[in-house]
């Protein structure tokens, strides 16, 4: 019997029933087919057909879903997602699920002390690695310590971090009740996780995991630890990983009408290509993007990897990818800044179990990892941005690529927040950007200048649209950027008004 027959069949009493038992289609087809090969070759069309299967002893109950639409968060689901956010970390359920894996890997106790120096000496070594430059830097995760290594330190953090960016996906309307994901690079499994953990915190969302990987410590890991997370529950499904170098994958074979694709922390460790040859990839891939699909690119704070990723997204953009945030574009034309150096910055999150065990010793301040500061873009195929905004064309902003002309004059500017604080106890420091910037621009707020008046810009959200009155622009030589002077008579407004002001 052919596939297509029960892929046929399947269909036509699809079409008839809008719940029914997997085995019912056996009476349908012409030949005897056992339910387990029915089930095989259906599974990879139930999620596209909007079809949810439900195990139940040796069969499926296949229920016919609701269409696809945008998700829209309950007030409940909002109020335990802020609740998880104000105190985040690893759920005490997936901290022993990893020590069981640790436990599984070395056959002994998790914090068994020969056990604790080894992943010591791979977080040493891993650390050591990162700060390398260029193709000295290998992070590798091919051996079982280096992938221990990296669930004690690393993966807290990065899974949070997603979350963070999950949830504002959520709040701004780009994610659906029905969500298929890709994630490139998945390694032991950080955003499958981070994905579970907060659909556990919504009602009746459905999302469809696949993911590539090509280390086989890391699918080890990522078999143990995302099937026994999601633990069967039929709101977050998981499918095998795809066994693949990122750089050699036939994209070709790869699932269509993805609504999430993910590069989480992998495109600064592919050394081997070269700038272009990364924007080419996330190009090529995103031809798989469902038409309202979006892509998360997400790199490390460091200056090198943080202003490498706002090169890529450039690129992309030229490229005809569009970036929904952070930046905002408020004129015509282009960013030509080479050296964009923002990031992110989220309250420090709980350490785990394991972080706190390994820090028992000489030098604890190496193993705890509680600090989330990252960079992000999410880019689209559509128009969409997030703060949708363009100058009239008598505004009265002056444009950040003319800052040469307002040097130690008062100007007005309208801008996005690219940072969190930068400064110390006594200057607040912030990169701000109008999408035209030529060389890197802070506001400059000293503490004795803090007012009603100017302290929006303290509140203000990542990527967010300031108001800057009265300002003084001074040109810094040392540093070849400019600075923005906030003074007693500057006045600072959140977001924007009617531009007619």
């Amino acid at each position: 019997m052919s596939d297509r027959e029960i892929i046929s069949t399947f269909k036509y009493v699809l079409r008839m029933k809008p719940e029914f038992m997997l085995s019912e289609l056996r009476s349908y087809l012409k030949e005897e087919a056992s339910v387990p090969h029915i089930y095989k070759i259906l599974k990879p069309l139930l999620f596209d057909l909007g079809v949810d299967a439900v195990a139940e002893e040796e069969d499926f109950r296949l229920i016919r879903a609701a269409p696809q639409k945008k998700m829209e968060l309950k007030d409940d689901e909002i109020k335990k997602n802020d609740l998880f956010f104000n105190s985040s970390g690893v759920s005490r359920k997936l901290e022993r699920l990893i020590e069981q894996y640790i436990e599984k890997k070395t056959s002994k106790n998790w914090d068994d002390p020969i056990v604790m120096e080894k992943i010591r000496n791979a977080i040493r070594s891993q650390k050591a690695s990162y700060w390398k430059e260029n193709k000295s830097r290998n992070i590798s995760y091919e051996k079982g310590y280096s992938v221990l290594g990296y669930l004690s330190y690393q993966f807290p953090v990065y899974f949070v971090q997603f979350q963070y960016l999950l949830y504002e996906l959520a709040k701004d309307g780009l994610l659906k009740n029905r969500m298929k994901v890709l994630d490139v690079g998945t390694g032991p499994g950080t955003v499958p996780l981070a994905i579970i953990d907060l659909y556990n915190r919504l009602d009746n969302r459905k999302a469809n995991i696949h993911t590539i990987e090509l280390f086989d410590e890391n699918i080890e890991a990522y078999n143990f630890l995302v099937p026994q997370y999601a633990g069967g529950k039929s709101n977050v499904t998981v499918e095998e990983p795809i066994r693949a170098d990122v750089n050699k994958l036939d994209i070709e074979k790869l699932p269509d009408n993805i609504d999430l694709m993910v590069f989480s922390n992998v495109l600064n460790e592919m050394k081997e290509l070269s700038m272009e040859q990364k924007a080419e990839l996330v190009r090529n891939m995103s031809g798989k993007l469902s038409e309202d699909g979006s892509i998360i690119l997400i790199e490390p704070a460091d200056k090198v990897n943080s202003t490498e990723m706002r090169k890529l997204t450039i690129m992309l953009k030229r490229m005809g990818i569009k970036i929904y945030s952070p930046c905002t574009f408020m004129w015509s034309g282009e960013c030509t800044l080479d050296t964009c150096w923002s990031f992110e910055h989220k309250r420090d999150i709980k350490p785990t179990r394991l972080m706190e065990k390994l820090a028992e010793c000489d030098e604890p301040y190496r193993y705890i990892n509680t600090d989330i500061k990252y960079s992000y873009a999410i880019l689209r195929k559509d128009k969409l941005s997030k703060q949708m905004f363009l100058f009239p064309s008598k505004a009265k902003f002056a444009r950040m690529s003319q800052m040469e002309m307002h040097d130690k004059k008062r100007i007005n500017v309208l801008c996005s927040l690219m940072s969190g604080d930068l400064g110390d106890d006594k200057y607040k420091l912030y990169r701000i950007c109008d999408g035209t910037s030529r060389k890197a621009i802070y506001a400059v707020l000293p503490s004795h200048n803090l007012m009603e008046e100017n302290e929006a810009i303290t509140k203000a959200g990542y990527g967010s649209i300031i108001k800057i009155f009265n300002v003084l622009v001074k040109y810094n030589e040392v540093n070849d950027s400019y600075n923005l002077l906030i003074g007693k008579g500057t006045t600072i407004e959140s977001q924007y008004d009617d531009m007619e002001d």
